[in-house]
């Protein structure tokens, strides 16, 4: 052996002595596995496609027998649950609008929109899903008012800036108009006293007009 291939031993045996790290690490190699990163959306965007969400759905219709009664049997036909309907005349009293918020995934509504589109009385169908439209819902409540909770009531009345209708002995009536949300949470500071009865309108809905 040479004289230079005795110090290069000797300079990489301490070389060595003097990293520790060195004797420990590992050649590196490259991670060859498929990367999920970019699959995982993939299956989340289509869980989320395919989970069920609430649609409200407005149509004018002819104002005519028999018309209402051909939109809910398609529903029911298809298996289509209805959670809300709201039927009322419009500025044309030959015209009404029917207003429906269903539980559906969004390929069963297009499929629902498709079948109400075929039926010859729809004049008009539109999705009010979304921030364009502007959703309102009316709600009657009939809550059990014993004097020591009289007073708590009319506070929550005033914060929610409802109505007190009807006032008995016993009881009061009280009106409240918003969004599913406003109405849920009155509900909720009203359940303690005792709710006796409750009616509400279901959901309303109008696309709002450019500014």
């Amino acid at each position: 052996m040479q004289k230079s291939d005795e110090r290069y031993l000797t300079l990489c045996s301490l070389l060595y002595a003097l990293c520790p790290f060195a004797r420990n690490a590992q050649p590196e190699t490259r991670n060859l596995q498929p990367v999920t990163r970019n699959s995982q959306p993939v299956t989340r965007n289509r869980d989320i496609f395919m989970k069920e969400q609430k649609h409200i759905m407005t149509m004018l219709v002819d104002n005519q027998p028999g018309v209402l009664s051909r939109v809910v049997g398609l529903f029911s036909g298809k298996g289509f649950n209805i959670e809300s309907l709201c039927v009322a005349p419009t500025m044309d009293p030959q015209v009404s609008r029917i207003t429906i918020v269903t539980m559906a995934n969004p390929p069963v509504i297009e499929q629902i929109e498709k079948q109400l589109r075929k039926l010859i009385n729809v004049i008009k169908l539109r999705d009010m899903t979304g921030p364009k439209a502007v959703k309102r819902e009316m709600a009657l409540i009939c809550v059990r008012a014993k004097p020591e909770h009289r007073a708590e009531i009319l506070r929550i009345v005033d914060i929610f800036r409802c109505k007190v209708i009807d006032v008995g002995l016993e009881h009061y009536i009280i009106e409240v108009t918003g969004d599913v949300e406003k109405l849920t949470a009155l509900i909720n500071l009203l359940s303690p006293m005792g709710i006796q009865k409750i009616a509400r309108s279901g959901a309303l809905a109008l696309y709002r007009e450019p500014k």
